[in-house]
């Protein structure tokens, strides 16, 4: 038999208010509810424990022996459940605690690393843990409270919330341009070098894809270097290495101080997204609500908003 139920818990409720009142009727005055209400459930209690909680007469009420060794035990265990509730309700909207975020290495670099200084100064009760992967792990696992990932999620248990689209871009060095042209479409790539980027399902370099509008053309690329990660894509390009894909999150300083230069603008339609992955719709805590908050603001910060 399960002890601990929920009519235990409000015979609980019952005897430390007759206790603390002195009958059952002043109890039930203070509990706003009916005397013979308050008899039952001390009944239903005392039945549940198999003790007799109180001796009554005509003219008295008072705790036996039994009772009085069990509300001793039990006053101060009610005590605090009561300060954890109160405690846990007025933190409800406090941004404290510690905050586990799985993240996208390039995005980690691009957006979080250059606010987080701001976001930690504004909630100095809270404490983050950045976790920088290539692969999400499993955030159940790990421990994790949110993570954030370029691409299409896949189907999983988690929520998925979409926090921005940013563009393909197909781009290269001055440099490399001026040792071996500029193509002027991208059927042209195939007499170029272009680094491919590793797909970490399969080991095969993605495809390189090409959106106008609702036209979509794919072109067979390849190129001495394949690379696993954006930051290096990112350096062996503006070293002149090849030609690249990359988004345009966080290259917008190079375009525009012409370190790097877009080659299809008209080709330049496809989006790739970002989404937050977290485990429930409910009750979302506050220092994840915080962190989805600053990270849509560092979003909009980057793009000039």
């Amino acid at each position: 038999m399960e002890i601990l139920d929920e009519t235990t818990f409000s015979g609980l409720r019952v005897l430390m208010a007759v206790v603390d009142a002195g009958s059952f009727a002043r109890a039930a005055d203070l509990l706003d509810i009916s005397p013979s209400a308050v008899s039952r459930a001390v009944s239903r209690l005392e039945a549940r424990l198999g003790v007799r909680l109180f001796e009554r007469t005509t003219r008295s009420l008072a705790l036996s022996e039994e009772g009085l060794r069990f509300q001793r035990q039990v006053a101060p265990l009610l005590e605090g459940l009561q300060q954890a509730t109160a405690d846990a309700a007025s933190g409800a909207g406090t941004v404290r605690g510690r905050l586990r975020v799985d993240a996208d290495p390039l995005f980690a670099a691009l957006v979080l690393g250059s606010g987080l200084a701001r976001f930690l100064a504004a909630h100095p009760a809270l404490q983050v843990e950045l976790l920088r992967r290539e692969q999400p792990g499993d955030l159940a696992a790990d421990g994790c409270d949110l993570s954030l990932r370029f691409g299409q999620p896949r189907s999983s248990s988690m929520v998925a919330r979409k926090l921005m689209e940013t563009r393909i871009l197909t781009v290269a060095a001055p440099a490399y341009l001026r040792r071996q042209g500029r193509p002027a479409a991208p059927q042209e790539l195939a007499r170029h070098q272009c680094i491919q980027f590793r797909n970490p399902h399969d080991g095969l370099p993605f495809p390189w894809e090409f959106h106008r509008g609702r036209k979509k053309l794919t072109v067979a690329t390849s190129g001495q270097l394949m690379v696993n990660d954006a930051a290096t894509l990112h350096s062996t390009c503006l070293g002149g290495a090849g030609i690249a894909q990359i988004i345009e999150l966080g290259a917008e300083r190079w375009l525009a101080d012409g370190k790097l230069v877009e080659l299809f603008p008209e080709w330049a339609d496809e989006r790739f997204p970002l989404y937050a992955l977290y485990p429930s719709r409910r009750l979302l805590p506050p220092k994840t609500q915080a962190l989805l908050q600053f990270v849509t603001d560092e979003i909009n910060r980057h793009r000039g908003k």
